[in-house]
């Protein structure tokens, strides 16, 4: 009777290039909401944060708290502007 194989994955110890590059955008857009009043690049934050998330757990790579706190930052950008948002409803419709 033979055991099964189960594929283990390789730990490379790389850092995750796209989870640098999330946090990257994620502080854009945070610098963007004070500087510049563009928080768009948080939606790209959110993004590249969740692929490398998923990245780096196939993978073996480092680099997760990086994309952790690309998402929470995107998150959070994303929640105040939709509190934002809503806030301004109520005066557009008083026009």
């Amino acid at each position: 009777m033979s055991t099964p194989t189960v594929p283990t994955r390789a730990e490379t110890g790389q850092l995750n290039k796209l989870a640098v590059a999330a946090i990257v955008l994620a502080v854009l857009a945070a610098a963007g909401i004070w500087l510049l009043g563009i928080p768009g690049l948080a939606v790209f934050a959110v993004g590249a944060g969740h692929v490398s998330l998923n990245q780096i757990k196939l993978k073996g790579q480092r680099g997760r708290w990086l994309a952790m706190a690309a998402l929470a930052l995107g998150y959070a950008i994303a929640i105040m502007a939709l509190i934002s948002t809503l806030r301004y409803i109520p005066a557009l419709l008083q026009q």
